[in-house]
């Protein structure tokens, strides 16, 4: 594998990839691994939702996160992992904080096993997958579903989101983004 950072993300030249996204969240993390062959085309290996556990304090979320991430990346062996960048408005400052949170154990899980991370604006994904970078959760999860041709949207939300995110570095890693 050949692979560096550049802006934020990386570039490669393998002729194959296996990207793990991620939409973390500390309740409910989106997941998905999409295999990108040497053309460019993409194939959805898993996808799903970790789920931490609710009535627990924010630390033994971010581990029981921490620990799942780690469970995939050891399941699925991915080449790269791909997620959001911190957007918030400025109404909802504390949630943004929590979200970092989240982010940080996730890049912790792929950085303790040597898997690169790119970090993508959400309007980046948005864009590259719906054509919209204001685009609905359900217009993510209808353009996933065509994109994918998956018989239905993808639910939770946080699915459909981790898809997009993979699919898009994805496009990235193979420089169609």
């Amino acid at each position: 594998m050949k692979s560096t950072q550049a802006g934020g993300g990386w570039i490669s030249v393998e002729e194959r990839a296996r990207v793990l996204g991620i939409d973390p969240g500390t309740r409910i993390a989106g997941y998905a691994v999409v295999d990108f062959d040497r053309r460019g085309e993409a194939t959805i290996v898993d996808a799903g939702v970790l789920r931490m556990t609710e009535s627990a304090s924010l630390p033994l979320r971010l581990r029981q996160l921490f620990d799942d991430v780690a469970t995939v990346i050891a399941e699925h062996a991915p080449s790269h992992m791909a997620l959001e960048s911190v957007f918030s408005h400025a109404e909802f400052v504390r949630s943004a904080i929590t979200l970092a949170h989240a982010r940080g154990v996730v890049m912790l899980a792929a950085e303790t096993r040597g898997v690169p991370i790119a970090e993508l604006p959400p309007a980046e994904v948005k864009k590259a997958v719906t054509g919209s970078g204001r685009a609905t959760k359900e217009q993510m999860q209808r353009a996933v579903m065509n994109q994918c041709g998956l018989a239905t949207m993808p639910e939770p939300p946080d699915v459909a989101d981790a898809i997009a995110i993979a699919l898009c570095g994805g496009r990235r890693l193979r420089g169609l983004a």
